[in-house]
């Protein structure tokens, strides 16, 4: 019985990604949700007790995905530039692969919903920021690199970079990828990222 009440949960939220994928732009209600999923809008309610929970599901998942990947990279990676290279290029790729996400990730969907929610995604921001800055401090101790413009600087700027890739395929409904020529600007960035001490 868990099992099955389990799937409808994981149904619900998948529909729910769907609809911000394929409806850029538009508000989201729990009857238009519940006709996706082939429900009705009590059975919806039945799994989570508002849309705020059913947006927390996914920005659960977006953690998940995201945080378990990072800490594989900083486990199983030495040098800094390549482990900054991959957790930000970890980041756009979950982005351009889960459209509908990044409407959540800019909190484009969340307007006139709870501020929980908004606060949720700055600290999942705040998350990515804090592990870049870790990995930039291990850098002098490691290689003896230190940031061109300090730990705190060099984070923001990259976390700038990140949310307004992911902000402009929001913004072109989804056309324009995030990883688009990301290669190309990673190599800019890593070039004067990081100094000899």
């Amino acid at each position: 019985m868990s099992t099955k009440k389990s799937d409808r949960r994981t149904q619900i939220l998948q529909a729910l990604a769907q609809m911000l994928e394929s409806s850029p732009g538009a508000r989201i209600t729990t009857a238009a949700l519940a006709k996706q999923v082939g429900v009705s809008e009590a059975a919806l309610y039945r799994h989570f007790p508002s849309k705020a929970k059913m947006f927390e599901g996914l920005i659960e998942f977006i953690e998940e995905s995201l945080f378990t990947r990072i800490h594989r990279i900083v486990q199983g990676e030495a040098d800094v530039l390549t482990r900054i290279e991959m957790i930000l290029t970890l980041t756009l790729g979950f982005a351009e692969h889960n459209p509908g996400m990044c409407r959540l990730l800019t909190a484009d969907v969340l307007a006139g919903e709870t501020d929980r929610l908004r606060i949720r995604i700055a600290q999942l921001f705040e998350r990515i920021e804090t592990q870049l800055k870790q990995v930039m401090r291990e850098a002098d101790l490691k290689q003896g690199l230190r940031p061109a413009m300090g730990v705190a600087p060099c984070a923001d700027l990259l976390i700038a970079i990140i949310e307004g890739k992911i902000r402009h395929y929001v913004r072109s409904d989804f056309k324009v990828k995030p990883t688009n020529v990301w290669t190309e600007q990673w190599s800019t960035l890593a070039q004067n990222l990081m100094l000899n001490r």
